[in-house]
């Protein structure tokens, strides 16, 4: 049992390592795996959003990175756009129809690998602002996993869901790479590249910060 831990433990440590020191990874295994990585980034992608198991891994601070790689030359910015696209639009897909197949069980039970609080959170999220959550929840790390299962859940019609989906998915890679592919080369991003990603971590993040501090001080009276 505390061999087993002490693995679960480093493997966090690793993706956590991963999310923050995204280029430490990225750029060495471009120089080495050459168009490969287009697969590798393909997966990142479509796991970070179809699995909601998978919540933790890279996704805003990839998409930077991976356009950074693009304005350096080392990767082809239409290619890389299109790939990464495809991968966050069939990853909504494969987690709405996960949603709609496993319904309102999940939310009565609680699963080693799923955490029903993040499903919650994406619950509200997906009450407070309709479909348009399917296209803000890409700009929130955790909810973007969650809120397509959600939807799904909730039985939103399948070609509603596919707009939105199509929509926010265009709207989310075109932001953060060509965000990376024109600023990434600029010398003192590359200077503080990992202050950059921190940023952008940050930024992504606040919405669910600031949602806490609400859910927080509307407990406060009661707590009283």
């Amino acid at each position: 049992m505390t061999e087993w831990l002490y693995t679960l433990t480093e493997w966090l440590y690793i993706l956590i390592d991963l999310a923050l020191h995204v280029d430490k990874y990225l750029f060495p295994l471009v120089e080495t795996y050459g168009t490969w990585i287009y697969l590798v980034l393909f997966l990142v992608i479509f796991c970070e959003t179809g699995l909601v198991v998978t919540p933790f891994l890279p996704g805003d601070s990839l998409l930077f990175a991976a356009g950074a790689l693009a304005g350096a030359g080392k990767l082809a910015y239409p290619q890389l756009a299109f790939l990464i696209f495809m991968a966050a639009c069939l990853g909504d897909q494969v987690n709405y129809s996960i949603g709609r197949y496993m319904g309102r069980a999940v939310f009565e039970k609680e699963y080693r690998l799923l955490k029903r609080e993040y499903l919650l959170a994406a619950q509200k999220f997906y009450e407070d602002h309709g479909g348009k959550a399917i296209v803000l929840a890409r700009f929130v790390p955790i909810v973007r996993t969650f809120a397509p299962f959600v939807a799904g859940a909730a039985r939103m019609h399948r070609r509603r869901f596919l707009l939105f989906n199509l929509s926010g998915a265009a709207v989310w890679v075109l932001a953060l790479v060509s965000a990376g592919f024109f600023t990434g080369n600029h010398p003192w991003v590359q200077k503080n590249f990992s202050l950059v990603v921190y940023a952008i971590i940050l930024i992504s993040i606040t919405p669910m910060i600031v949602e806490g501090l609400k859910t927080w001080r509307r407990k406060m009276p009661e707590q009283k």
